[in-house]
């Protein structure tokens, strides 16, 4: 008996073993099963919203369509619009932004006087950056000199606002043959550890999960989070309603310009503090302006900051004024950029020199 006993327990035992065991078994495969689907399901949702987003871009490119003309410079294709007459003057718009930033207004208070060139940055806009192509600040500056180059600008005054006011300052380090002056509007000139919040959204590390994020939900969250955006950039002023087409707020949200913008926020900090080091360095006529509220880029730890290493230089401060100076404040602009153009220094001229008798004709 106690033989028959200790054979059924152990028969017992194996039976449980196997149904633990086909239990698990079959957790496995539900679990598979799971995962399975939910790629599915992810794939699917991805091909509709990258559809979406296509179709998305063709109506915002058709309600701001391209507005100026095109040059090729080193294998990219510049977007840049020209206006009026008279010594050059090269503007950059910062970042997620286009040249309609600086048109909207601006340019219309400087082309009387001025050859005024407004470009779209590599990426953003209509100007192409190709796969490979280095976005951090020396690599950008280096396309702006050489587009100027191109042009045969001939040592224009160059305007940068936001994140171009910190490629400008690139430039004139790294090509003081390219640049006479420099008017900086609410310039980032120093790393900045945490993005400003109206920013957070480009924090996407993985090139990967970038180029997916792009097309894919940028479209769909930026029509959500667009009006906020554009409040949180242009506070404590008001956006103008037109600002998303004559402004070009709509480009930013394209696939490509998010991917490219975003590519820009992850480097931006790499030469930075290489880049202040050398501000003591520079010796070409600087204007410095900013918007006393400005909540993207602080006039205090930006702005002062910059002035207390160039010598010379001084920073105006638009009492109540936010970030966006050129739409909200471009009087104020256009008079800096008539004050560093009257500090350039003209080219000298040859001087013939006469002798001091003069040679008998034959």
């Amino acid at each position: 008996m106690k033989f028959r006993s200790r054979v059924w327990t152990m028969a017992e035992a194996l039976i449980n073993t196997g149904q633990v065991a086909s239990g698990r078994e079959a957790e496995d495969r539900a679990m598979a099963v799971e995962w399975v689907v939910a790629a599915g399901v992810l794939g699917v949702a991805s091909a509709l919203l990258w559809g979406f987003s296509a179709w998305m871009t063709r109506r915002i490119e058709a309600t701001v369509p391209i507005n100026g003309r095109f040059v090729e410079v080193d294998g990219e294709r510049f977007h840049y619009v020209e206006e009026g007459a008279g010594p050059p003057l090269v503007m950059i718009h910062g970042l997620m932004g286009s040249s309609r930033n600086l048109t909207y207004a601006l340019s219309a208070q400087l082309r009387e006087r001025f050859r005024v060139i407004t470009l779209d940055r590599p990426g953003s806009g209509y100007s192409t950056r190709q796969t490979g192509t280095a976005a951090d600040l020396p690599a950008q500056a280096r396309q702006i000199a050489a587009f100027i180059k191109t042009l045969d600008l001939d040592k224009p005054l160059v305007l940068g606002h936001s994140l171009g006011g910190a490629i400008s300052l690139a430039l004139a380090l790294d090509h003081p043959h390219a640049v006479s002056g420099l008017i900086l509007v609410a310039p980032l000139t120093h790393p900045q550890r945490m993005l400003p919040p109206v920013f957070l959204s480009l924090a996407v590390r993985p090139a990967w999960l970038r180029r997916w994020m792009s097309h894919t939900l940028t479209v769909p969250v930026g029509l959500l989070t667009r009006g906020a955006v554009v409040k949180g950039v242009f506070a404590p002023d008001a956006a103008p309603s037109d600002f998303a087409t004559r402004g070009g707020g709509l480009l930013g949200m394209r696939p490509d310009n998010f991917y490219a913008a975003s590519t820009e926020i992850n480097t931006v900090n790499d030469h930075l503090p290489d880049m202040v080091k050398r501000y003591p360095q520079l010796t070409l006529p600087i204007g410095l302006i900013y918007g006393a509220r400005d909540n993207v880029l602080d006039f205090q730890k930006h702005g002062q900051a910059l002035a207390s290493k160039v010598p010379g230089l001084k920073m105006q401060v638009v009492e109540g004024r936010g970030h966006m100076l050129p739409i909200t404040a471009t009087e104020r602009v256009a008079a800096l950029v008539e004050q560093v153009a009257k500090r350039v220094r003209p080219p000298q001229s040859a001087t013939v020199l006469h002798p001091p008798f003069a040679l008998a004709s034959k």
